[in-house]
C-alpha cells in the first residue's frame, strides 16, 4: 500500500464510532437489542438504530450483514463477518482501555493494588499513610481482592500494578519470580491446624511424611497444592486422605471447631501462629503443629510485596508505586521493630 493510499478508508468505516462497537459487543453477548439497552441503560430505539445502521454499513463493506433478524423475541443471528468484527471490536476497545490504563499509570494518575485477605490490613496501614497525598494530587488509587493463585497472574498481566500475598518459593532464593521485584515479609513453611488429640497426633511437630495418615480439607488451587504436589507429585490426591475439599481456609477451620470433619488443615505458618495465640476466632479450640519437612525439595511460603521487575525503577521517587512501596517498606520496619527480631508476624496468608 502506498503512503498515499494508507490514508485512503472507506467512509463507512470512519464513520464507525466506539460507542457504535460497544454496542455492537452488547448485542452479541445479549443476543438482541432490548438485552443490550437494558445492559447499557440505554433505549432500545437508540441500540437498534446504531444495530441497523452498522448492519447496512458494514454489509455494503464485507457484502454480508453483520446480524440477521430471526423473528419477535428470537436472538439475532450473527453471520460469520459478524462475528468476525464483534471480535475485532473487543479487542479494539480492550487495547484503547488498556493502553489508557498504561498511559495513567505511566504518568502516576491511577495505581491498582491488589491484596490476599490476609495481607490486607498490612496493606490498608500504608494506604492510610500515602491516601492524602494521592488525594491532593488527584491520583486514582483502586484496591482489590486477590485470590493467591491469581495473585502474579493479574499483577504480569498488569491489571494490577502491586500485589501483597504469599507465593511458593523452592529454596533460600526467589527462583521463579525472575520477572517481579519482590519485599520479603516471611519466609516460612507450613502448619497443621488440627482437632486430632496428642495422642493420636503429639505435640509439636508432624513429620511431612505422615500426611498421608491424615485426614486433611484440602483446596483444589492455590498454594497448599502447590506444596502438596512437590513433595508427593501429580497424583498427591491418590497418596493422601482427602476427607474434604475447601475454597477458602475459614470454612476449612470451620469444618474442624465443628466436628464434622476430624483430621487436619494445612495452613501457612502465619495462620497456625495465629490459630495457636486466639487470634483467628474460627480457629478456637484446635491445636496448630509445626510441619517438618522432611521431603524433598525444600519448599517454602514466602510472604511479602510484589512488582513487576524493572517498574519502580523506570520512575522518580515521587511516583505514585513507589510512594506506596515506600510506604510499606516503612510498615515492614515498623513491625519489625514491634516484635523486636527479623521475622515480621503480621502479614499473614492462606
Amino acid at each position: 500500500m502506498s503512503s498515499s493510499d494508507r490514508w485512503q478508508y472507506p467512509a463507512a468505516l470512519l464513520d464507525t464510532t466506539m460507542d457504535q462497537l460497544r454496542t455492537l459487543l452488547a448485542v452479541h453477548e445479549t443476543g438482541t437489542a432490548l438485552g443490550a439497552a437494558r445492559l447499557l441503560g440505554r433505549e432500545q430505539s437508540s441500540v437498534q438504530k446504531q444495530l441497523d445502521t452498522m448492519n447496512r454499513n458494514f454489509g455494503t463493506l464485507c457484502g454480508e450483514p453483520l446480524v440477521l433478524k430471526r423473528g419477535r423475541s428470537r436472538h439475532v443471528l450473527f453471520t460469520a463477518t459478524g462475528e468476525s468484527l464483534a471480535e475485532l471490536a473487543r479487542g479494539t476497545l480492550d487495547g484503547w482501555q488498556d493502553e489508557l490504563r498504561d498511559c495513567r499509570r505511566r504518568l502516576g494518575g491511577r495505581l491498582a493494588v491488589g491484596s490476599t485477605r490476609y495481607t490486607l490490613g498490612f496493606l490498608l496501614n500504608a494506604v492510610e499513610v500515602v491516601t492524602a497525598d494521592f488525594e491532593s494530587r488527584g491520583v486514582e488509587l483502586k484496591v482489590e481482592h486477590v485470590r493467591t493463585r491469581d495473585l502474579l497472574h493479574r499483577l504480569g498481566s498488569k491489571e494490577l500494578d502491586l500485589v501483597c500475598g504469599s507465593v511458593l518459593a523452592t529454596g533460600s532464593g526467589n527462583r521463579g519470580l525472575e520477572d517481579f521485584e519482590v519485599m520479603q515479609w516471611r519466609r516460612s513453611g507450613l502448619s497443621l491446624v488440627t482437632n486430632l488429640g496428642a495422642g493420636e497426633l503429639p505435640d509439636p511437630a508432624v513429620a511431612v511424611s505422615a500426611l498421608p495418615g491424615v485426614p486433611l480439607a484440602v483446596s483444589a488451587d492455590g498454594l497448599i497444592p502447590g506444596f502438596l504436589r512437590g513433595w508427593f507429585g501429580g497424583r498427591y490426591r491418590q497418596e493422601l486422605h482427602i476427607a474434604a475439599e475447601i475454597d477458602t481456609v475459614s470454612y476449612g477451620l470451620e469444618l474442624l471447631s465443628s466436628g464434622v470433619l476430624r483430621g487436619g488443615v494445612l495452613v501457612t505458618q502465619g495462620i497456625g501462629d495465629a490459630v495457636a495465640d486466639g487470634r483467628l476466632r474460627t480457629g478456637a479450640g484446635l491445636r496448630t503443629l509445626r510441619l517438618a519437612d522432611d521431603i524433598a525439595p525444600e519448599l517454602e511460603v514466602l510472604v511479602g510485596v510484589f512488582v513487576r521487575a524493572g517498574e519502580r525503577a523506570a520512575q522518580d521517587d515521587h511516583h505514585p508505586l513507589n510512594v506506596l512501596w515506600n510506604a510499606l517498606a516503612g510498615e515492614n520496619a515498623r513491625w519489625r521493630r514491634v516484635i523486636g527480631d527479623q521475622r515480621p508476624r503480621s502479614p499473614r496468608d492462606r
